[in-house]
């Protein structure tokens, strides 16, 4: 959730007092009210909005959104209702955030607060050279401002532009030395370039000086395996019953003190952090919409309709997707494939989702035929140029690009009718082991699913479902890439997979854990180290614990 008010708001709002702001130009159908009647509306406006920032800030963001849309009737362009609108969306329904901060910036666009919110937007879908657009118009207009700083580097990392990053934490660093997010994203930036001693330093000093340590706990475990206890876990376990943490710093103590527990090999302490990690978080998943969707898909998207569909979509072959549950290897095989000269890894894009998105195909929609049915052979062009342009301005030069988002496995039909020759890569793991990987790691309240062992079970159950679909509506057109065959013979399955994209071997895809770049996902420690084969048949150190995930995935168990 987005805390962040512009000051000047944010200090009158708190305070209760209503000054005589700026008023904002007078609504279609009301340029002629009394000034009287506009200074009123503007101190009504005010008196709501100060109690929508505090619904806000208690979590209670349907009456936010129910008090800013009583000042938007009236004041339909009241830059700061849109601003707390934009606040109230962000990680629920980031398209619809993006357009309330777009709204706001438009009719403030002297203020830099709301073209930082618009660039963090922007940067949450992946558009990232419009969000590196939007920051930099914030610190046009304010240079010092330190989290627009913060937020520009954290594009520029997830952008694969990680060298962009560092000097802008260095001089967010040199205004505030103890600004949580420019020492926590000094650290990621580093740990993503693999420079993992480094990155440990920054996190250990925010610790000492007290700057969001929960984030900084759980990231320092992650930048080496532990052999013998390190003083940080009983730190660690100390924090967890600190007075008034907030959930999310709860999770992050819990995850942290699992994942040492966990490489010291006591995995009945660890399981048990990791439990109480997933009650602190409390996401709630509808397994029987799901299932809904999946019929859907498998029902809507037959032999038939790719037959009917000759001349849609673009048939270039720049477009590679690795899907795949995650945790099942993605960003392994994206390293692999990224290492090739002619290939970039664009890491995990929210651009597909967002064009499935627009026409309505996602699992809450009531009528998945509607949205296929809107495909026309026109539109599937102009979706499928869209989306090379989008290609294209990450890697200009490259032959192949990679997206790894693991859920566009729910979107291959999506794929076939836009790209009909793109190479799409599925990432397959032995079934326990991928979903104790998922769980023992932080995800986000969209993969709610990840809450519950058996929840999590009946999920993988439906993603293996739909994927059988797919090959069978596809065959031989998805490679298979199985994890625990890329591990006992890393140098045959790889060449495989340069073959399947169509390219020559390059000795580089056997050096992947050397190739420089940003790696953000979870997985950022792994792909930095030679293969190896200790995540095989890790489940098994938790047999007594997954018994609940073992019975919702059933035969897919045995497999």
């Amino acid at each position: 959730m987005n805390n962040r008010l512009p000051p000047a708001w944010a200090k009158h709002l708190k305070s209760g007092a209503v000054p005589n702001p700026r008023l904002p130009q007078a609504a279609s159908g009301q340029g002629n009210l009394p000034k009287t009647n506009s200074f009123a509306r503007a101190q009504a406006d005010e008196l709501l909005l100060k109690k929508a920032y505090e619904y806000q800030q208690a979590n209670r963001l349907d009456a936010a959104r129910d008090l800013c849309l009583q000042v938007l009737a009236r004041t339909p362009n009241h830059p700061l209702a849109h601003y707390i609108m934009g606040t109230v969306y962000v990680g629920h329904d980031d398209e619809a955030a993006l357009r309330f901060f777009a709204r706001a910036a438009g009719e403030e666009p002297g203020n830099p607060y709301y073209h930082l919110s618009l660039g963090e937007a922007y940067g949450r879908l992946s558009e990232f050279s419009t969000a590196i657009k939007h920051i930099q118009r914030a610190l046009e207009v304010r240079p010092d401002l330190v989290e627009a700083l913060c937020a520009l580097g954290r594009v520029y990392t997830q952008f694969d532009k990680p060298d962009l990053a560092l000097p802008l934490y260095e001089k967010a660093l040199k205004i505030n030395r103890d600004h949580s997010k420019a020492r926590i994203g000094m650290a990621a930036a580093l740990t993503g370039l693999g420079r993992m001693e480094e990155a440990g330093v920054y996190l250990k000093e925010a610790i000492e000086h007290r700057v969001d340590v929960e984030t900084a706990y759980y990231d320092l475990v992650q930048t080496r395996k532990f052999t013998e206890e390190p003083a940080e876990l009983q730190s660690i376990l100390r924090e967890i019953d600190g007075p008034r943490l907030k959930s999310e710093a709860v999770q992050s103590l819990h995850y942290a003190a699992g994942k040492v527990l966990n490489d010291l090999k006591r995995y009945a302490e660890a399981f048990d952090q990791f439990n109480k990690a997933k009650q602190a978080a409390g996401y709630k998943f509808d397994i029987d919409q799901y299932r809904r969707f999946v019929d859907s898909m498998i029902e809507i998207f037959t032999p038939g309709l790719f037959a009917a569909a000759s001349g849609f979509g673009n048939p270039s072959d720049l477009p590679v997707f690795v899907v795949g549950m995650p945790r099942s290897g993605t960003t392994l095989t994206e390293q692999i494939l990224a290492s090739h000269p002619g290939v970039h890894g664009a890491g995990e894009l929210e651009k597909l989702r967002r064009m499935a998105n627009a026409i309505g195909l996602k699992s809450s929609a009531e009528d998945l035929s509607k949205s296929v049915n809107s495909l026309t052979p026109e539109l599937t062009k102009a979706l499928a140029e869209e989306h090379l342009s989008y290609l294209r301005e990450r890697a200009p030069a490259a032959l192949r690009v990679v997206d790894k988002q693991p859920h566009n496995f729910e979107l291959i039909g999506l794929v076939a009718l836009l790209f009909p020759n793109a190479r799409i890569v599925h990432c397959r793991r032995d079934a326990i082991d991928n979903c104790v990987s998922c769980y023992v790691l932080p995800f986000s309240e969209a993969h709610g699913y990840n809450t519950d062992l058996r929840t999590l079970g009946l999920y993988y159950r439906e993603y293996d479902r739909l994927m059988r679909h797919w090959n069978e509506v596809f065959p031989g057109r998805i490679f298979e890439n199985r994890y625990e065959t890329l591990v006992e013979d890393q140098e045959a399955q790889s060449r495989r997979l340069i073959d399947y994209l169509g390219l020559p071997w390059d000795d580089a895809c056997l050096r992947f854990f050397e190739r420089e770049g940003a790696v953000t996902t979870p997985s950022r420690w792994q792909v930095r180290q030679p293969i190896y084969k200790t995540s095989m048949k890790r489940w098994k150190n938790y047999e007594t614990e997954i018994q609940p995930l073992i019975e919702a995935l059933g035969d897919l168990a045995d497999a």
